[in-house]
């Protein structure tokens, strides 16, 4: 029987290699994140990859995407039941509880990025394995934190560059958009879903399979459903907002005035709600709108409107204050978002917001023999330790090639090393604009770099 030839072993469906030029956007957005977090008095943190599935189980619900078909769980051999974790807040939760954050003053605010998991179906900068960066404060139920956790993503999304001018938004005043709502909490919600229920029923045969069924579980999550017929309607359903008791309306006001004290621009979305079951009262999405509606200082009146443009969700959130008690603790309310850094690395380009600038290499050092190229390996070590950013190709011995790497790779200065040079302690510094070159002193090649580079 004739063997089948095997190919190369490839990552797996939905997992993608993040290269250096990824990176470059990656470390922008992070750096700016991290920045606008711990000036508002955000602390790190990082919760394991794998958790036990239960501290997802609980609290995402049993209806939800995840639940039912993106988790990624495994048994191990001694019986325990874990899962690669798909999102951020119920690790932080656990986290908090578990590391006795309760005695320390509260709120406690934390933010948190790395990867996470989800067996869905890959599609625009959205992957199986992804990256995510978010915030929560956890300890109060003060409405200023709402707006502060708005505020905080939506100024991380600003300082990247989304909500003045680049690519397809150029020319227009402001492209972000809060789209927010209130979900009311258990005192009032159970009202709403009795009548929105009834409505679905009278439009059953018309929704589709998954929300025919999340109709009984839970009517909420059929309201995020993006089939186009139970979008279309949706439109007519019932609006949470005309059944919110009083403190729940007291809360959300607040929530919105202090939006409006921040200038942050902010459409009601009667019908958003969030993929989790944990969620309750406030909940927000901000969007990168396509369209050329303009978003800055909409009168209050017409907030509540149909918004016509394309959307792209960057950042979700809301507020949890159920979710410790469905783990099994005492009530914490909380609040909290988190951002898909390969959607925004995605839209950063078509928007042509420009990744992390990497210093640009003005020296170049050459060598030209085994002398100069041992002398070469420690000589490196030296311009390092003295701050200067130098490049090499120590693996190529022939000297054009390496001048022509230098020259392609724009630097100011090549230092050559020959074999003479590499025994009396010299060195060639080139010009590599006029090709002018001098010998120097090993010893004094620091200095003479300096002066040479203030000059250019």
């Amino acid at each position: 029987m004739k063997k089948q030839k095997q190919g190369i072993i490839r990552s797996p469906k939905g997992m993608h290699d993040m290269l250096h030029g990824d990176i470059r956007y990656l470390e922008r957005i992070s750096e700016i994140a991290r920045e606008v977090a711990e000036f508002y008095g955000f602390l790190p943190i990082q919760t394991p990859h794998m958790e036990d599935a239960q501290l997802f189980l609980r609290p995402l619900g049993e209806t939800s995407d995840v639940v039912e078909k993106e988790m990624y769980t495994l048994r191990t051999k001694g019986g325990d039941f874990f899962a690669l974790r798909p999102e951020g807040t119920a690790p932080v939760v656990r986290a908090y509880f578990e590391n006795g954050m309760g005695s320390w003053p509260q709120p406690v605010k934390l933010y948190y990025e790395g990867s996470f998991f989800r067996h869905e179906k890959p599609q625009r900068g959205r992957f199986r394995e992804f990256r995510q960066f978010g915030a929560e404060a956890l300890g109060s139920d003060d409405a200023v934190l709402d707006a502060l956790i708005i505020k905080i993503a939506y100024f991380i999304l600003r300082e990247i560059g989304f909500s003045a001018k680049g690519g397809p938004a150029s020319g227009w005043k402001n492209n972000l958009l809060v789209h927010i709502n209130s979900i009311g909490d258990k005192a009032c919600r159970p009202g709403y879903k009795k009548e929105l229920t009834n409505y679905y029923r009278k439009k059953f045969n018309y929704l589709c399979k998954d929300c025919k069924r999340r109709l009984k579980d839970n009517p909420l999550r059929v309201l995020d459903c993006k089939e186009p017929g139970c979008a279309e309607i949706k439109t007519q359903s019932p609006q949470m907002i005309e059944h919110l008791c009083e403190a729940c309306k007291t809360h959300f006001k607040s929530v919105l005035e202090f939006l409006d004290e921040a200038q942050i621009p902010y459409l009601l979305d009667n019908y958003l709600v969030r993929g989790f079951d944990y969620y309750g009262r406030t909940v927000f999405e901000i969007f990168l709108e396509d369209g050329k509606k303009e978003a800055v200082g909409l009168p209050a009146e017409e907030k509540g409107g149909e918004h016509q443009s394309a959307q792209v969700a960057l950042v979700g959130g809301g507020r949890y204050d159920d979710l410790a008690a469905i783990l099994g603790s005492k009530p914490l309310s909380a609040v909290g978002f988190s951002m898909g850094m390969e959607r925004l690395i995605h839209e950063m380009k078509r928007f042509e917001i420009k990744p992390k600038a990497h210093p640009q290499t003005k020296i170049f050092l050459i060598h030209i023999g085994p002398a100069a190229k041992k002398r070469s390996f420690t000589l490196m070590e030296e311009l390092r330790v003295a701050g200067i950013d130098a490049g090499e190709s120590i693996s190529r011995d022939n000297l054009k090639t390496q001048l022509n790497i230098a020259a392609k790779i724009g630097a100011k200065l090549a230092l050559i090393l020959g074999q003479k040079e590499a025994m009396d302690g010299t060195i060639m510094m080139r010009d590599m604009d006029d090709s002018l070159q001098e010998t120097v002193l090993q010893s004094k090649l620091v200095e003479k770099i300096k002066a040479k580079l203030k000059k250019k």
